[in-house]
């Protein structure tokens, strides 16, 4: 272990001694050494360094250490890119089926904010306002995507509100064009990050995929959010992606079990018959899907769209392909 690390462990650890000392008092350095994993002599030197940075230690009569009453550590120090982090992640647990991961979450986000200072506190709130999460998201993260670093610049600029120029990529007609939005939120939504935004070229609150930005740049310039905007009533009212397909699937029983924990999308109809379990979801990336099913085998079966069914006898074809080779 390097210089570096070591300390980096003993900083983290002195940490923990006070919110473990706050909330355990009368811990003895035995104690201590034991949660730490430590000598007692790196608890009684971890100790001093506290008492010399000002945290006020005693030793109480029951026989421990404990830290006096109305101690408060200082403010929790994080730039609003690490705040943002933070969202995302404590925002995602919220969303788990797990009541106790829910609460836990929620109770965390709660104490972090708390003690963030005013400026990055109210970051975060006008950022949560305008950040929509699909809670099966995790499924589909990819590592070093196109859109890698953009959320946090976009993020920056729905929290700040600030005017953003960005070349875009039109799918549907293999065009590139230039486009001058107002940034309004961020939605995760099966397999990709989506910008909802007031679109000056348009003239009309559209929806663009962050891995079809090609280049942007957050400019200086504010914006006013429409009167009356609210992310999660547009979301509902007009569907978040008009490429969405509807996906019908017809798994074995057997392999359905393991499959129902993997889908990448929310279920919207599942039903069991004599032939098996149908489930029905939504989804714009269709490879994706046909790829997914692949390690399921003969467990699965496609019945709808017929576009899927190509592409996952495509796939299917392919693999068949290099051992017949």
């Amino acid at each position: 272990m390097s210089n570096k690390e070591r300390r980096e462990n003993r900083t983290e650890r002195l940490f923990a001694t006070i919110l473990l000392l706050q909330n355990r008092p009368n811990m003895t350095s035995r104690d201590l050494a034991e949660h730490f994993s430590v000598s007692r002599r790196t608890v009684f030197r971890d100790l001093n360094a506290l008492t010399e940075s000002g945290v006020p230690l005693t030793y109480s009569e029951g026989g421990g250490y404990e830290i006096l009453e109305g101690y408060q550590l200082p403010p929790l120090m994080l730039s609003a890119r690490e705040a943002a982090t933070l969202l995302v992640g404590t925002e995602f647990m919220k969303l788990q089926s797990d009541a106790s991961l829910r609460e836990d979450a929620d109770a965390v986000a709660l104490k972090i904010r708390a003690v963030l200072p005013r400026e990055i506190r109210e970051y975060v709130d006008r950022l949560r306002e305008n950040t929509v999460l699909d809670p099966y998201w995790l499924h589909a993260v990819q590592e070093g995507g196109s859109e890698s670093g953009r959320w946090y610049k976009l993020s920056e600029a729905v929290a700040r509100s600030r005017k953003v120029t960005m070349e875009y990529f039109v799918e549907s007609r293999s065009e590139l064009t230039k486009r001058y939005v107002d940034p309004l939120g961020l939605v995760y939504y099966t397999d990709h990050w989506n910008l909802i935004a007031y679109d000056h070229l348009r003239k009309d609150v559209r929806n663009f995929r962050l891995d079809r930005i090609r280049e942007m740049f957050v400019l200086t310039e504010r914006f006013e959010r429409p009167d009356g905007f609210d992310l999660a009533a547009y979301l509902e009212e007009l569907g978040l992606d008009s490429e969405m397909k509807n996906v019908h699937l017809r798994f074995k029983e057997d392999d359905y079990g393991r499959a129902r924990m993997e889908i990448p999308a929310r279920i919207e109809r599942e039903e069991k018959s004599p032939a098996g379990v149908d489930v029905q979801f939504r989804f714009s990336n269709l490879d994706y899907i046909a790829s997914w099913l692949l390690r399921y085998g003969e467990g699965v079966e496609v019945v709808e769209p017929d576009e899927l069914k190509s592409r996952h006898l495509k796939a299917a074809r392919g693999i068949a392909a290099i051992y017949e080779g």
